[in-house]
């Protein structure tokens, strides 16, 4: 197919799956019935359909009874079964690959992928959630060299499971070659950096970033794709620590000094001038007709993503991508809203657990419809793929409703810090920020937190007397902060905590929590980090903000920087 008409066909398909949807959210309450139905009737006859009943589920209620609420370890023997190779297990449909996902203690997990989850349950929400860009920015997917895909990341060794299955990010998945869908490809996954030089080393994430960097540097770059927003965060910081030895490479025409590209020596001088003008160089200067960021737009992304997106250009929007896992999609965005997307009530059954409660096997589940305004919940998801009941480990918040459906935003992972009964979760801590923010007008590049038993030290805000456990609160100023302000921040953040959390207020009321402790940390310190993690050995698309920071190394280099 040549360019244009690849381009025609491709915004057909995901404005189709995009209207298809709409459709299907306009009688949702059928929607998740006939998925649900789907589901039980095609996996009736595995061994967890037959240990659980499915033939005689006849409705939302039968299926809840039937099976428990079950997080990874609980079905984890189930999985490790189909991944040795055993038929029929969870799916009838066999898997085809395991997509990879870190697990809570750091393994990997093995998440089966069948044909008919990704028929029904995949392929129609990946494909919607391109729909914006081809509708709104259809220059950044006109071109293959028009958007630069920092989550695409082929693997150049392929993980196998016992049987010999595939075992990769989904990232790393060519769609198009596993399951026949040659439309599948990401916008940017097709570009010349898309294959990298030989002399790439496979295990080296810093030099494979830079090489696509340097490559991307001469094409006419409309959007940047990062799904996890520290990667779009990391490209300003990757700039500014390489913009000489891009410039030297841009202009004599090599790639880390091998050659293989077009010397530009006029460019080069250009994109010198610019960073000598401004003391370092600036996505906006490489690519000045940039439109587009899109990547998870909330969470900490929301506290730092508006300067962010300065850095790549006045005009540039950033849109939300999916509420999703390896493990399956909950939300995707049919409009431009900045954070929330519509329930993806096709793909297999949604449920909800009030994200205060504990997730038990047999907690009471809410559906789509019961939701309130402003809620936040625990997500359960069931489809064809052989996931049942299985609480994926996001919270999610409720936005709004339109059309009678709620519109639902990524709240953060599920994560409890629970020293002494305050029960912080990550949406606490986020909120908590952004009202010390608005309360004294300061501005953060990014933030961490961890629970601290010692007394605050000398240049920290915060008392220096002993006493009971209290969070210490490591942030980055967007710019310098008086010692007056960050006192003033510290205060308005252990108000607005108490606000978020009534068990944080209940344990500062009793003395069994101290004041939280500030520490504000160098300018980039976090992108150094999140570069330290990454020349570590960890994949880019893995390294994510954290909001609660329990690793030594990462939380002494953060003070360090």
């Amino acid at each position: 197919m040549r360019g244009h008409e690849l381009f025609s066909a491709y915004r057909e398909r995901v404005l189709a799956e995009r209207d298809g949807l709409r459709k299907a959210l306009s009688d949702a309450r059928a929607s998740q019935d006939n998925a649900l139905g789907h589901m039980l009737s095609a996996n009736a006859n595995t061994e967890f359909g037959q240990r659980h009943g499915f033939s005689r589920c006849r409705s939302v209620d039968d299926f809840r009874a039937a099976v428990p609420i079950a997080d990874y370890p609980a079905l984890a023997p189930w999985i490790e079964a189909a991944a040795a190779g055993a038929p029929n297990v969870l799916s009838a449909d066999p898997p085809v690959v395991f997509f990879k996902s870190s697990g809570s203690t750091g393994d990997s997990k093995q998440i089966p992928i069948t044909r008919e989850f990704m028929r029904t349950s995949f392929f129609p929400f990946y494909y919607a959630a391109w729909a914006n860009f081809a509708e709104h920015y259809p220059e950044a997917v006109r071109r293959p060299d028009a958007t630069l895909n920092l989550k695409h990341d082929p693997a150049p060794a392929v993980g196998a499971t016992r049987s010999g299955r595939p075992h990769l990010g989904a990232s790393q998945v060519d769609f198009g070659q596993a399951f026949g869908e040659p439309l599948s490809a990401e916008p940017g996954s097709r570009a010349p950096w898309s294959v990298l030089p030989e002399f790439v080393d496979p295990s080296d994430h810093l030099q494979r970033s830079y090489v696509r960097l340097r490559a991307a540097m001469g094409h006419d770059v409309r959007s940047v794709i990062g799904i996890n927003p520290a990667m779009v965060a990391a490209l300003p910081y990757q700039l500014s620590q390489w913009w000489p030895r891009l410039i030297k490479d841009l202009h004599d025409g090599t790639i880390d000094g091998n050659p293989g590209l077009t010397p530009d020596p006029q460019r080069a001088r250009l994109l010198q001038q610019l960073a000598e003008c401004s003391g370092t160089l600036l996505p906006t200067h490489v690519w000045p007709r940039m439109e587009l960021l899109f990547c998870w737009t909330t969470g900490l992304a929301s506290l730092y993503l508006p300067r962010l997106r300065e850095a790549f250009g006045p005009k540039v929007s950033a849109l939300p991508a999916p509420v999703a896992a390896s493990e399956g999609f909950v939300a995707v965005a049919l409009d431009r809203h900045p954070s929330a997307g519509s329930p993806t009530v096709t793909g297999g059954l949604l449920e909800f657990i009030d994200a205060d409660d504990d997730i038990r096997p047999d907690s009471d589940t809410l559906l789509f419809h019961e939701l309130a305004p402003g809620g936040e919940y625990h997500v359960v998801i069931s489809h064809v793929g052989g996931l049942y009941r299985y609480a994926l480990g996001d919270v999610v918040r409720v936005v709004d409703r339109t059309g009678g459906v709620p519109r639902l935003e990524y709240a953060g992972r599920r994560t409890v810090s629970d020293v002494v009964g305050e029960r912080l979760r990550e949406s606490h801590v986020v909120s908590a920020l952004r009202g010390a923010v608005l309360a004294t007008g300061l501005e953060i590049r990014n933030a961490t937190c961890r629970v601290a038993d010692r007394p605050a030290e000398p240049g920290e805000a915060g008392t220096g007397t002993a006493g009971p456990p209290r969070y210490a609160f490591a942030v980055e100023p967007f710019s310098p902060w008086s010692l007056e302000e960050a006192e003033a921040f510290t205060r308005a953040l252990d108000t607005s905590l108490g606000d978020q959390s009534h068990g944080y207020r209940a344990a500062r009321v009793g003395a069994r929590l101290g004041a939280p402790q500030l520490h504000r940390v160098a300018p980039d310190a976090f992108a150094a980090d999140w570069q330290a993690r990454v020349a570590g050995g960890i994949r880019p698309a893995q390294v994510k903000d954290r909001v609660f920071q329990h690793d030594d190394t990462a939380w002494r280099r953060l003070l360090d920087a």
